[in-house]
C-alpha cells in the first residue's frame, strides 16, 4: 500500500501546502499532507504531500499551472 502514494511536492510553507492540497482536493484527487515540520522550532522542517500513484501526472500538471 505505501507504494501506491508518491510524494509530489514539497514546501517549509504549510499555507502553501494547504493551498495546493485543496487545489488538488477540489479537482478530485485524493491527496494527503505529511508534517516533517519539528514540533519546538516550526522554522525547520519541511511539508510534503502525496497523491496516489494513478494521479501523479494530473497533479503534476495542475501545480505547475497553478504555481
Amino acid at each position: 500500500m505505501e507504494s501506491d502514494w508518491i510524494k509530489i511536492y514539497s514546501t517549509s510553507n504549510p499555507i502553501e501546502a494547504d493551498i495546493v492540497l485543496s487545489m488538488l482536493r477540489e479537482n478530485g484527487i485524493e491527496a494527503v499532507e505529511m508534517n516533517k515540520r519539528d514540533s519546538s522550532y516550526q522554522a525547520f522542517g519541511y511539508i510534503d504531500l502525496y497523491c496516489l500513484k494513478d494521479f501523479v501526472i494530473q497533479a503534476l500538471h495542475l501545480i505547475k499551472k497553478n504555481n
